[in-house]
């Protein structure tokens, strides 16, 4: 009797290790839609910058609100997108955000504003 009890125990734990290892863990980035924002930017029947923009802007005051991480890029696009819409002043304040949460974005930034001053942007 003293060992069924001990062996329903260590089954107990087992169960309860089992279900706690398969909790799903927190996602990194809070994505809100960037792949399909990116996506259909490349398609030739893309939704227009405006629409874009107002759609990755959401999801900026989304994962704020969460206190939730935009991923990689998420800045970078937005500031194409400001860019293509005439906003150099809200592109140049993404490509900085872009460049602040990821260092390593710095030569890719620095290309996308130097492209810009050359054109006169």
């Amino acid at each position: 009797m003293k060992m069924d009890t001990s062996i329903r125990a260590g089954a107990a734990l087992v169960l309860a290790g089992l279900l706690v290892g398969c909790a799903a863990p927190k996602p990194l980035y809070n994505w809100n839609g960037y792949q399909t924002q990116v996506y259909s930017y490349l398609k030739s029947d893309a939704p227009a910058a405006e629409e874009q923009i107002q759609a990755m802007e959401k999801g900026v005051q989304q994962a704020a609100g969460k206190g939730e991480q935009l991923p990689p890029g998420y800045q970078a696009h937005l500031g194409l997108l400001y860019l293509n819409t005439g906003r150099t002043d809200q592109a140049l304040a993404a490509w900085a955000q872009e460049k602040a949460q990821f260092p390593e974005s710095a030569q890719y930034i620095d290309y996308l504003v130097n492209n810009m001053k050359k054109n006169g942007t």
